[in-house]
């Protein structure tokens, strides 16, 4: 079971959360039928984000989406996550796979590019706009560049470690930590802390010799460091999909290319992106979409359609560069 626990440490100064997410990345790189390298990212990405959602959000109902777009062949990497544990995530080219680097590790860095930005988006949710950052990559290995969008965005000066280890094509271990320095932390607690860090090594070495409660402990050394969830948190790949939303995403398409689904296919397969998830939508279910729609008559993009969700707003503009018009 992957889990997440938190904890502090020197007399509160500094904030410590960490996962183990060894099974739900491994699902993750199943669902996705990920290469390592591909794997990696996702991994890491998975992680980062439910290591955020710790950081930055407060209410239960809230999520944060960690996105990286480099230049790198990997294409972008994606992971949404939220404080009920749940993650999904994405790579745009699982297949993927590229030379370890000299050291014998997975290229990440490579994979995803050091140049190009890493986003970070907060959604409130049930009402308000959500809240975007995006600061340029620095080395595209994930860690790095959560630390500095922490550090430059956040203000929060932080050491962020994450891991993904392979074995014979799975994932055997997985997981991360963020260890924050609070306002008037001890300086040299700070400093013995960085110590800790350089002595324990890569984050799944350790985790594969000892529990993740022992490695906090390591990196913790000497700072009297407490835990405050000892059961826990549990972690899944879960996703949010559902036949309801593939339905909507075929009513995008224009009445004709649905005629011509049920014509030539008798309905239509629809591939959830962030899990992989494969439904079948049948006839019957694509001649039940009805209702008034008006859609942009240059691109024939889809503006609005009853009984659905906003796609764009007034005075927006298309992505064919038209001025969106919609009802009163």
């Amino acid at each position: 079971m992957s889990y997440l626990l938190r904890g502090i440490a020197a007399d509160g100064g500094i904030r410590v959360i960490a996962a183990d997410t060894t099974a739900l990345v491994d699902e993750a790189r199943t669902r996705h039928r990920a290469t390592p390298t591909a794997g990696a990212a996702l991994g890491r990405t998975l992680t980062g984000a439910l290591l955020l959602a710790h950081v930055l959000l407060k209410n239960p109902q809230d999520r944060v989406t960690v996105s990286l777009r480099g230049d790198g062949p990997l294409g972008g990497v994606i992971a949404d996550a939220g404080l009920d544990g749940e993650v999904r995530g994405y790579v745009k080219n699982p297949q993927l796979s590229l030379r370890p680097r000299e050291d014998g590790k997975l290229d990440v860095g490579r994979a995803v590019g050091s140049s190009g930005e890493i986003e970070v988006i907060r959604s409130h949710a049930p009402y308000g706009d959500p809240y975007s950052s995006s600061l340029e990559l620095v080395t595209g290995e994930v860690a790095e560049d959560i630390a500095v969008f922490l550090a430059r965005s956040e203000q929060i000066n932080s050491a962020v470690l994450l891991g993904v280890y392979f074995e014979n094509g799975t994932v055997a271990k997985s997981g991360g930590v963020v260890l924050q320095a609070l306002p008037g932390a001890d300086e040299a607690a700070l400093t013995l802390l960085e110590a800790n860090i350089r002595a324990l090594g890569q984050l799944t070495e350790a985790m594969r010799r000892t529990s993740l409660v022992a490695v906090l402990e390591e990196l913790c050394w000497g700072l009297s460091f407490e835990l405050l969830t000892p059961t826990g948190l549990p972690l899944s790949f879960s996703c949010r999909c559902s036949e309801a939303k593939a339905l909507d995403a075929i009513a995008f398409f224009s009445p004709v290319e649905r005629d011509r689904m049920v014509a030539e296919d008798g309905g239509a397969e629809v591939v959830c992106h962030w899990c992989g998830e494969q439904r079948w939508i049948g006839a019957d279910a694509i001649k039940s979409l009805s209702g008034d729609e008006i859609r942009c008559p240059e691109c024939s993009t889809l503006w609005y359609r009853q009984g659905q969700a906003l796609m764009v707003r007034e005075n927006e503009t298309c992505a064919c560069g038209r001025p969106v018009r919609l009802p009163n």
